[in-house]
């Protein structure tokens, strides 16, 4: 435990090969190098950061939360879980976790979902989908290239028979997830833009992402 503490101290935003400050309710993509560590960091806490992984060669092949939920035998995301692709690959590993519960099962939000619960007068209102599907279509990719995605600081409580709320977030400011990639991969992310439901505490807020190459 004293080797891995010492290595995460040792990683700064001084020495890391991105820094990124992804604004509120706005999409963000990097390219990450197999055996690099990226940072996703919910900057002032209570933010849901809508997460997506491809393979960075072929982006037919991305994250899959059936496998992965599978793969762990656990409903929720954290330190050890194995990110796993539609080809039933490993694609990411966390690491580390100061949050300690990520939902991978609740979905993005959508202008037709927001108009489901909360009232037609919130159709348009900007949607995670709309930032995944403006965000992939940089890559050539398109609306059947959204598939259903990891959200990182979402509380969603599953119930014994299967029923999901979506509450107020556990993540404080400054927490963080970190992932070692072992493929090359493509992050997107919706910087999640709902205000209706209380995963972001009803106000949206910036984060960050920062990634340290293999050999940092």
């Amino acid at each position: 435990m004293t080797d891995f503490i010492e290595t995460v101290s040792s990683r700064t935003s001084e020495n890391a090969a991105q820094n990124h400050y992804v604004p509120a309710e706005k999409p963000f993509s990097t390219f990450i190098r197999k055996g690099a560590t990226v940072r996703i960091e919910d900057t002032y806490g209570q933010q849901a950061i809508d997460t997506l992984f491809y393979n960075a060669r072929d982006f037919s092949e991305r994250y899959s939360s059936q496998d992965t939920v599978r793969a762990q035998g656990a409903a929720y995301i954290s330190t050890g879980t194995k990110i796993m692709s539609s080809e039933g690959r490993v694609m990411l590993t966390v690491t580390a976790d100061s949050c300690g519960r990520h939902d991978t099962s609740a979905g993005a939000c959508s202008c037709e979902s927001n108009t489901v619960r909360f009232g037609h007068g919130t159709k348009y209102l900007h949607a995670c989908r709309d930032n995944f599907v403006a965000e992939v279509a940089r890559y050539g990719m398109g609306k059947r290239d959204v598939v259903s995605n990891i959200n990182l600081f979402m509380n969603v409580p599953i119930s014994p028979n299967g029923g999901m709320t979506i509450v107020d977030g556990i993540s404080s400011p400054g927490d963080y997830v970190e992932l070692v990639a072992e493929m090359d991969v493509l992050l997107v992310i919706s910087n999640c833009p709902q205000i209706n439901n209380p995963c972001n505490g009803f106000d949206p807020t910036p984060i960050r992402v920062l990634v340290w190459n293999g050999e940092d």
